[in-house]
Order: structure tokens, then C-alpha cells, then sequence
């Protein structure tokens, strides 16, 4: 049997705790290290702690270096992994601050021979991949139309997202950059590509800088239409409004699946009235139904299989390009075609 991974992680900031109780868990990872600039939060992370990320990596030659950083600190971390060798980097979405950005460190990594990989972690949600199955078997016939209703109601007043993550009240972009970009990539994931997109953005809470409500349409292949409605002022009927955010219904020529805030699916066939649990209701305390684990795992998984694992930069620079035209639709106000791949 082959020796675990060295994992290394860069960022102690809140969403780092479930990057490191995934690694604890996969068989095929060993923590070795983890750098925040911020020595209290290092002392919780119960590893070798830096406070240079360069430093890190040289002392603990890390196969792969997990970045859990904001986008505004990413290209310099991933600069930083691949000038000291580092052939696997995981890093955080947003991805960068641009796509330009973005394009440029893809680049790079191919360049030096890395693997890039972004953490976006919702297709990896136990909903999304039951649905995938459900759709390729044919369950609901052909996909006619989709729709998310995020309700995860934590944008009222003041104190919103302050205790969590301060940093979304200051973002000029936030609905669609930090989260919508999340079914952009799940839309893609279930249906394909999207041929143009029709966004109607707004900023409900005047204590924060970016939009935290907005409707957007996608054109998906084979006349299927998707919709994101967003509103994170609103709630949704579940015990823990994180764990899926919100309501999705896709519906098709022979059925529909519905996704509940408890994690349930449900199948049902045109014509019925009523449907079948083909998922139950998710049990996990922590986020997403474990989806960070799911993502870590299918990385050491595919690395080792020398297989390329999903998210690559490379195809996530497809959703950076549509969160762009998101925003370009929003300012001008009319549905905008996305054409082909840019290189």
C-alpha cells in the first residue's frame, strides 16, 4: 500500500475546520502542516503551525497544499505552491479576484506541471449526485425546466454574516460572486454548458456593499431553462438552514425531483399523486452532507487512480465566465448568448 498524501493546509479562517476534519478522516491524507498570518487561530488547528506559507512548504514537502483563503490572497498562495514544487493545489472559491486572474494562475499551473483543482464543494452535496443518477436513468423523461430557491436567511440587518464571515458585508459582488457561482457549477454538473443567461439583481440589506437578492435565467441544452432565485434575507422549512440552502425542483416530461431543506429527494411521476424518498433525509451535523469530505476524497481518489479529477481550474474558468455575464446582464438588463470556451 502506498504512503498517505502530505497534506498541507494555507488559512485557519472559519471554513478551514471542515477542510481539516475531512482530511483527518480520508485514508489516503496525512495532515502535516497548516500557516494562517493569525497565531490564535493556529493554535486551534492542533497541527505544526506557520506563519509563512513558504516557510511551510519547504520544511514539510507537502504532495498537495489545500488553499482556504479569500480570493483576494489566492493567486499569491498558489504562486507561492508552485514556485516551491508543489504538483497538487486545492484552492477555495471564489477563484481569484478576476477572471483574468484566474485564467493566469491555470496557466501557470499547467505550465510547472501541477494539478490545479478549485474547492467548489455543492456537486459533491449526496442531493446532487442522487439527481445526477435520477436523471441519467431517464426518471423524469427530458429535463423541461429547474429551479433553486436559495432561503438560507441570514442577511437581515446590522449583524449579518458577522459571525461567520465578516468579510461578505464588505464584497461589491457578493449574491452571485460568492454564491450563486455554487448552481452555476451544479446546473452545469446536471444539464451542461448553459447558451445565454437573463439576470435581475438587487441589494435588499443597506448595511452591506453587494447584492444579496436577484433571479437568474439559464438556457441549458435540449430547451431546458434553469433558474437561480436567490434571496438571503428569506428562510426555508428545514432544521438547519445550511445544510442545502434552500428548495430545487426539476421537472421533466415524465416526472419531477424535488430537493427539501432536510436533505430529501423525492421522486414522482407525471401523472402521480404522490412520490417515492429516493434519498432520506441527511443526518450529518456538520455542511453540505459532508460534501468537503466527498470533494477531498474524490481528489485523493482520482490522483491516485491517475484519473483527472472534476473542477480542474481549467473547467472551472467556464463558471467565472458565466458569473461575468450574470453581471453584465444584470447592468444591462437584457438576456445575453455565452458563446463557446474561451482558452
Amino acid at each position: 500500500m502506498s504512503a498517505p498524501l502530505r497534506v498541507a493546509c494555507l488559512g485557519a479562517g472559519y471554513f478551514s475546520r471542515f477542510h481539516l476534519d475531512a482530511w483527518r478522516r480520508i485514508e489516503g491524507a496525512q495532515l502535516v502542516a497548516i500557516a494562517d498570518i493569525r497565531p490564535d487561530v493556529l493554535e486551534d488547528a492542533g497541527l505544526p503551525g506557520f506563519s509563512d506559507a513558504a516557510a511551510m512548504i519547504r520544511e514539510t514537502r507537502p504532495d498537495l497544499v489545500d488553499i482556504i483563503v479569500p480570493p483576494a490572497a489566492q493567486a499569491g498562495a498558489i504562486s507561492t505552491a508552485l514556485d516551491l514544487g508543489v504538483k497538487t493545489i486545492i484552492c477555495q472559491k471564489p477563484f481569484c479576484t478576476t477572471l483574468a486572474e484566474a485564467k493566469s494562475m491555470t496557466a501557470a499551473a499547467e505550465e510547472a506541471g501541477s494539478t490545479l483543482i478549485v474547492h467548489e464543494n455543492f456537486r459533491f452535496m449526496p442531493w446532487y449526485r442522487r439527481i445526477k443518477q435520477a436523471l441519467l436513468a431517464g426518471a423524469i423523461g427530458t429535463p423541461l425546466q429547474a429551479t433553486f430557491r436559495l432561503r438560507p436567511g441570514d442577511g437581515q440587518g446590522p449583524r449579518a454574516y458577522l459571525d461567520r464571515q465578516p468579510y461578505f458585508q464588505s464584497m461589491q459582488r457578493f449574491l452571485v460572486q460568492e454564491t450563486a457561482v455554487h448552481w452555476v457549477d451544479v446546473f452545469r454538473y446536471l444539464f451542461g454548458a448553459p447558451s445565454a443567461v437573463y439576470a435581475d439583481l438587487r441589494r435588499i440589506n443597506p448595511d452591506i456593499a453587494g447584492e444579496d437578492a436577484g433571479i437568474v435565467v439559464f438556457d441549458h441544452p435540449d430547451g431546458l431553462r434553469a433558474v437561480f432565485d436567490g434571496n438571503r434575507h428569506l428562510d426555508h422549512l428545514s432544521d438547519n438552514l445550511r445544510r442545502t440552502m434552500g428548495e430545487a425542483l426539476f421537472e421533466g416530461t415524465e416526472g419531477s425531483l424535488a430537493l427539501f431543506g432536510d436533505g430529501r429527494v423525492e421522486h414522482r411521476a407525471f401523472g402521480a399523486t404522490a412520490g417515492d424518498i429516493i434519498l432520506p433525509a441527511d443526518t450529518w451535523d456538520g455542511f453540505g452532507g459532508d460534501c468537503v469530505h466527498a470533494l477531498q476524497s474524490h481528489v485523493i481518489a482520482a490522483l491516485a487512480a491517475g484519473t483527472p479529477p472534476e473542477n480542474t481550474a481549467r473547467d472551472y474558468l467556464e463558471v467565472l465566465r458565466i458569473r461575468d455575464a450574470i453581471y453584465a446582464s444584470a447592468k444591462a438588463g437584457t438576456k445575453l448568448a455565452l458563446a463557446g470556451s474561451d482558452p
